[in-house]
Parts: C-alpha cells; structure tokens; sequence
C-alpha cells in the first residue's frame, strides 16, 4: 500500500522564544532531502507517494540506496519491482552487483555475503561483477569457508576463464595461509597476467619463503614496477639488504623506474647497509619526482641519513617536512640519541608536546636511549614513570630493557638487577645481556656469573654472551675459567661471530675482517698504519693491549690490536677518499677502547671526522674527542 503525503512526519512548532534561532525548511528541501537519505522501506514508499503524486519520473530515485534498504527486510521484493519499472533494459542483478560493491567495501564487509545468499534465494542469477565483491568481501574478512563456495559458483557457472576472478581466488587462498591450494591454482591457470605473479610473489614474502618468491620472480614473463619492488622490499623486510640493492641495480638496467613505495624499500636498505652514496641518489630521485611531500619518504630519509652518520642531513629533511607525524618526530629523537646527543633529543620532545603530538612507544625508546647513552639516570626514571601516568602508554619489554642499561652503564648493577626481578613479564635476552654488558665495564665478575645462568637458558647459542663472560674472566686475570668458557663453547658448536668492518668509496662496499691479510691493498695498509702510528705515539698513544684476550705475548697483543677491523677500514678510507672529507666505517661488534682511542688521535692528525656505527650506537670522532664523551 502507497502512503500519502499527509503521512509524512510534522515536526513539532518551535518555542516561541526561540523562534528566531530556526532556519525555516520548504516543503520542497524536505523532499529533496527524504529522496537522498531515506532509510528504511517505510520512508522509502513515502517517497515513492511523493513521485507519484508530482507525477515525477521513477527514475530519479537512487536504485543503489533502494536495494541497500530493502535488502535485509521483508520489502526486497518491493525492491525488485522497483528495478524492474526503472531499469526495464537491464537485469536487476546490475543494481544488485552496485549494492553489493559497495557492502564490500564498506566497514561490515561480512552484509555482502549475506546478500549474496539472499540474492540466491530469490534467483538472482550472479553474473562475473558479482563474484568479485563477494570475493572481495571475503578477502577482506579473511574467510576462507565462504570462499571456497564462492570458487565453486565461479566454477559451476562458466566463469573459470575470467582472469580477474581467478586471480582473486588465488589471492584468497593465499592471504588464509592455504598456500599449497594457492599455488595449484596458479600452476593450474589457462593463462597469467602480470597480476597472478605478483600476487604469489608477495604472498609467499608474507610467508617467509624468499627464495620460493625470487624462483617465481626469475620465471615472470614480464614484470612491472610492482614486481621489483615487492621482491626488493621482501629482502629488505628479512634482513637481506645486500640482495635488495644488488636486485635495484637490476631494475635500473632493465629501464624500470621507481614508484614511491620502491624508493622507501631502498632507502630502508640503504639504511641498513650504510650505503650512503645511493642513499643521496635515491633522495635526489625522490624529489625530483615530486615525493618530497610523501610522509613515509620523508621519514625513511630521516632513518637512512641517521643510520649513515649524517646527522644534519636528517636534521635538514625534518626541518623540511611540511607534514610531521608521531613517526617523524621519533626517527629524530631516536636519531640524535644515537649520535649522543641526548639534550637535544629531550629538547625536540618538548617541541613536540608543545605542538601537540602524542608520543607513543617508540618515541619513549628514543628518550630512554638518549638517557642511557648519557648516562642521565633522573631524566631516564622521569620519563619512565611518565609513560603510563601521563600518557597511558603500558611498557613493553623494550622500555625494561632501556632502563636496565640505563642503569647497568651507570654502575647501579645491583638496582638493575633488582628492576629486573621485579619486571611484570619474563626478561628476555637482551635484558639479561646488558646487565651482563655493564658486568664487563664495572668490572663485576659475580653479577656477570648471574646474568649468564639466565641467558644460558634463554639464548644458548648466541655466542655474545659466552664471549663477554669469558673476557670479563680474562679481564680479572681468571684464565682457566676464560678456558673452561671456552672450551664449553667448542663442545657446544657455537662459533665466535668475528668483526667485520665495511666502508663505502665511490658506491662500492669494502669489508674487512680482524686480521685480514688478503684484502688487494693490505701492504699498502699495513705501511700507512706504521706512519700513523708513530704520529699517535708522539701524542703520547700507547696501545691498550688489555682489550686482547688472550694468554699471548705483548708484541702479539700489540699487532693484534693493530688489525682490528675498524682500523684496517679507516686506513682504507684514508688512503682512498678526498682530504677533509668524513670517513664513514660500519661495524658489526663494539668498538674497543682501544680504538676508541686511537680514533680520537688520528681524527686530529689527519684533521677528519670519523664517524663509525658499531652495534649499540654512534661514534663521531673529531679533533680528538667522541660524540659519546667516552660514556660507551
């Protein structure tokens, strides 16, 4: 039954004294109004009244919203006939295919599904559209049961040479984990696009299988700019950044440029690598095709210079955002913590509260490294505590962490050992490992013989830890339990991971080993390290011998000092890079002191910085002094 007009709803009178306030409504915004938003079939059949009493064409009513009201109630088929007198060329299942388009991709993509099944039962016969945003629901629900139904309609009704259902259907498997079906349907498919693989590539890099991915890749027939850049970023996302950039030179030369998710894959390996040559290139490329304004560049550039050494360049990109977001500001703050510069790192938070961004956890990361770099402990337990009180943020193990070194490094080892056993989760291994860390610098061979029964049990083949105990044993001149550490580790399998050094000339990465005699230009080093040394010695430098941890004599401690990896790295860079330009080394253990030291000398005489990233921090040396102000 139609309803009149008259049934329509009459808003109650206004106050009388408020009638001033009120912007009158004519009858005719009122209609117009109730045809775009009428919700339910009651108000849907009043504006149907209204049509038909204007003698106004059917036509004008939105089919889309009709069906979505109509779909869940008793009206749906009052629904149809309406398709049925508007759209009297084409099948009810094209307005249908809209509604469920848009139930798809809306917030309750499971309401797709739903009318799916209720378009079964009325006979709506499905056509190729409306496969995929039931496909599409299910994909986006993650629901392979559905699914499965839905691969059986596209197979029972002729559709199995529609490429774009296909391809769904293998990402649908592939997204529930089914990757095994996925792969046979695949195999199995009449013909492929570049979609198919590139849906494959990145579902089995979700899944961990890199080399099951680069073996599809190396079989693509043609790839675009999606295939590179999914198999590049996989490498990256697995700690692979070598094979990453060796993969983006091959893109190069294959003509295929980069779009702005390839360029933070890069910068993210450039990052890791320390390859700051590329790194500039790419951030140069970046601009040049308009990127800068892309946040997620941005803050990749900013980690890629801080993780390089070059501090000011990612001071400068962060001066430069127009737009920065809580990631923004703690890629910075992270970053001077880093570099040692922990008061301007707690400066840049007080501009960011100031402008009202909220940290999260990973900005508090940033300020408890900051204080534990500098060893500021009151700042550290302020920040700590004001985490949870101000701003509601529960610490993670990582906060637990950062406050045991925070502590460790400053002497208060028993403290820590105590905010250790009271920490409301298990402690990991790197907790336990920077009370053992500290164990060696202060010189604490009981606490140390604690940390080790934990980490024993936690981590047992991480040969670190065996080390550290052992050379903390060696430091308090205790040789057969440096021996019997040692010889625990050989019955144990677990292997000395040893130093290693790289530095960058001219784009390409030169590695150097403790004690490499095979590097090309090993003679040469050797000779200008001699000269350097008798520089340092006239500075008063003698060689701190106590780092070398073996029952050896003093002129063999004196040359195995000598060849460590950062020093045969920084005479490399010497003897290969222009005058009065940094020197940038990567490191792969701690820096000893000995080096330390020696760094700061020749930093003066040969009038360079010398920034050197070992595995906890940064280390710039200049005019014989260190960015951690010997705070290591």
């Amino acid at each position: 039954m139609l309803f009149a007009l008259s049934s329509f709803p009459i808003p109650q009178s206004p106050n009388r004294n408020q009638i001033h306030h009120v912007k009158p409504q004519s009858s005719e915004t009122l209609k117009i109004d109730l045809l775009r938003n009428f919700n339910s079939p009651f108000e849907l059949r009043q504006v149907h009244a209204q049509i038909i009493k204007t003698n106004a064409p059917l036509s004008i009513l939105p089919l889309t919203r009709v069906g979505l009201v109509c779909a869940f109630t008793p009206s749906f088929h009052y629904a149809q006939q309406i398709f049925e007198c508007v759209e009297k060329q084409k099948p009810e299942t094209f307005v249908w295919n809209s509604c469920l388009k848009a139930l798809a991709e809306g917030d309750s993509p499971i309401d797709a599904i739903m009318l799916f099944y209720r378009l079964r039962q009325y006979d709506v016969c499905p056509d190729t559209f409306t496969c995929s945003s039931v496909l599409r629901a299910c994909l986006n629900l993650l629901d392979l049961s559905n699914g499965r139904i839905l691969h059986g309609v596209v197979e029972k009704l002729g559709f199995r040479s529609n490429l774009y259902l296909q391809n769904m259907i293998v990402h649908l498997y592939a997204s529930c984990g089914e990757m095994g079906e996925a792969r046979l349907l695949f195999e199995k498919m009449p013909q492929r696009d570049v979609v198919t693989w590139n849906i494959m590539i990145a579902q089995l890099i979700k899944q961990g299988d890199h080399e099951g991915a680069y073996d599809l890749f190396s079989r693509m027939p043609e790839r675009n700019v999606r295939s590179w850049t999914s198999m590049i970023a996989g490498y990256v996302q697995c700690g692979k950044a070598k094979e990453a950039i060796h993969l983006f030179a091959k893109m190069e030369e294959a003509g295929v440029k980069c779009n702005e998710v390839t360029v933070v894959a890069v910068l993210a390996a450039c990052a890791d690598l320390g390859a700051l040559d590329l790194g500039m290139r790419i951030h140069e490329y970046s601009n040049r095709h308009g990127f800068k304004r892309n946040v997620r560049i941005s803050n990749t550039l900013i980690d890629m210079y801080v993780k390089c050494g070059c501090l000011e360049e990612a001071c400068k990109v962060f001066e430069e955002m127009e737009e920065r977001t809580v990631v923004s500001w703690s890629a910075m703050i992270g970053g001077l913590a880093m570099h040692g510069r922990a008061e301007e790192a707690l400066r840049l938070f007080s501009d960011m509260s100031q402008v009202g961004i909220e940290p999260n956890g990973v900005t508090f990361i940033g300020l408890l490294h900051a204080c534990s770099h500098m060893g500021l402990i009151n700042e550290g337990r302020r920040f700590f505590a004001s985490m949870t009180r101000d701003y509601g943020i529960i610490p993670q193990i990582e906060h637990y962490g950062c406050m045991v070194d925070l502590l460790s490094r400053a002497g208060l080892l028993h403290e820590a050992h105590e905010f250790i056993l009271n920490m409301p989760m298990k402690p990991n291994g790197v907790v336990w490992g920077a009370l053992l860390g500290a164990c060696r610098v202060h010189k604490n061979v009981e606490m140390a013989e604690e940390a080790i029964k934990h980490l024993l049990e936690l981590d047992p083949l991480n040969d670190g830890y065996y080390v550290v105990l052992s050379n903390i044993y060696a430091e308090a001149g205790r040789w057969e339990d440096t021996a019997r550490v040692r010889k625990f580790m050989k019955d144990r399998q677990v292997k000395k991971t040893p130093g290693w050094s790289s530095i960058t000339v001219d784009g390409v990465v030169h590695e150097f080993v403790a004690g490499e005699e095979s590097h090309p230009d090993t003679e040469q080093i050797f000779q200008r390290w001699e000269e350097l040394l008798e520089e340092m010695r006239l500075k008063g430098y003698v060689p701190n011998t106590s780092v070398v941890l073996l029952d050896i004599e003093e002129g063999e401690k004196v040359k195995f000092v000598s060849r460590h990896s950062e020093k045969l790295a920084l005479v490399f860079g010497l003897m290969n890079t222009p005058a009065e330009t940094p020197i940038r080394i990567m490191k792969n253990l701690r820096i000893c002191e000995d080096c330390h030291s020696a760094f700061k000398l020749i930093s003066a005489i040969v009038n360079r910085e010398i920034v050197v990233r070992d595995r906890n921090r940064f280390h710039c040396f200049n005019d014989n002094s260190c960015s951690c102000r010997d705070y290591w």
